[in-house]
């Protein structure tokens, strides 16, 4: 039987196909491709928190935003960060979902529940075959967000891995004017560094977690003895645990394929978007899906940008691997990031958007000689690549 024959195939459902899906107002024929359909199982749910100006598209359904965060270093010090004119932003990943399930409405888009195996691509279309070797369909283009190993291996591999409780307290605790960025008075691991995470939707509610950036996850229990053991440093007493979330993002300077034939884009963390010295993902993820789908509504080959600068991307291999030296301490270039600079000018470089002048502001505000130190090595880890 001759396979569908679609325009564009999405193969893997999660948030950055959903994000394309959502962004497309060309008429065409789509396809979805992945275990559960379109279905928001629970494996797919997700909190995502971003930066973004005094006006967003994605307002009207954000759980939760905030003019300020807090920032505790590794002394215990509190500092208030006022964002102005940016915001933090939450938006769980129903409405996102939700967002997707209603462009495909709209567009002529076909579901199809199956485990995806090889793409081939012969050049004018890429035949989406299933695990069985059996083709499901045919596509002009593809757009892969499945997980995938790094082209080659880097000089550094750490996982940005975490655990999150949405939680209720009896007692009023949080403060919903504020959430809590980076909180480093956790145990610090013997390699890595870990911290605590606050979003808060109320006085009484939030997402809490704890997060290790470190080269391997924990083990299941771990988490979480220290989510007790931060929820009772936050005051919270009688935890109710309404959900879980958990994660492990790469954080590496190890390159992904982002283009791995003529006809197939990968996209979200397997197309670069996450940035390897934070984990962040989201945003990248959100410029992916517009522009593609401008590139598409414009005639032209749907094929994005990279996600950050080259220049960005080596900074990145540098404080990874002064991390992971021990060169520099993690939560003390994080502190001195934040409290040195302007707090927009550090969102924007979390984002790829600064200029060079201000990176060299950016840059000045570590640790200058271990950091140097780092970016030595990496350079002659290069040269001898």
């Amino acid at each position: 039987m001759r396979p569908v024959e679609v325009d564009l195939a999405l193969v893997g459902f999660g948030g950055a196909a959903a994000l394309v899906l959502s962004a497309l107002t060309t008429p065409l024929r789509v396809a979805v491709i992945d275990p559960a359909g379109m279905d928001a199982t629970d494996s797919k749910r997700r909190t995502w928190a971003f930066w973004t100006g005094a006006t967003d598209e994605l307002d009207p359904v954000l759980d939760a935003q905030w003019a300020g965060v807090d920032l505790f270093g590794p002394s215990g010090k509190k500092q208030r960060l006022d964002l102005s004119p940016m915001r933090y932003a939450m938006v769980r990943s129903e409405p996102i979902f939700a967002l997707a399930a209603d462009a495909a409405g709209r567009l002529t888009t076909h579901t199809v529940v199956a485990n995806v195996g090889d793409l081939v691509d012969n050049g004018s279309s890429v035949d989406v075959l299933d695990d069985g070797g059996t083709s499901v369909l045919r596509a002009r283009w593809v757009l892969d967000s499945r997980p995938v190993k790094p082209a080659r291996p880097g000089r550094t591999f750490w996982l940005q891995h975490f655990r999150g409780w949405w939680v209720r307290s009896e007692t009023p605790v949080f403060d919903p004017e504020s959430a809590v960025l980076m909180d480093f008075r956790t145990p610090q691991p013997a390699h890595g560094v870990s911290f605590g995470y606050v979003l808060p939707t109320s006085a009484n509610t939030a997402l809490i977690e704890y997060t290790e950036f470190s080269p391997r996850r924990l083990g299941d229990s771990a988490y979480d003895v220290a989510l007790r053991a931060y929820a009772r440093q936050l005051g919270v007493g009688n935890v109710i645990v309404d959900e879980v979330e958990d994660g492990a993002i790469p954080m590496t300077d190890a390159p992904f394929e982002r283009r791995p034939s003529a006809r197939v884009v990968r996209i979200g963390t397997a197309g670069g978007a996450t940035r390897p010295s934070t984990g962040y993902t989201f945003s990248a993820m959100r410029r992916q899906a517009t522009q593609i789908a401008e590139l598409i509504r414009t005639g032209r080959d749907p094929v994005p940008d990279a996600a950050y600068p080259r220049r960005h991307l080596w900074m990145d291999s540098v404080a990874l691997h002064a991390w992971d030296s021990g060169l520099v301490s993690a939560p003390e270039f994080f502190e001195r990031l934040f409290l040195r600079n302007p707090p927009d000018r550090v969102l924007r470089f979390l984002d790829g958007r600064t200029s060079p002048a201000e990176e060299l502001a950016l840059m000045g505000s570590t640790p200058l000689v271990p950091m140097a130190r780092s970016a030595v090595r990496n350079l002659r880890h290069r040269s001898a690549g």
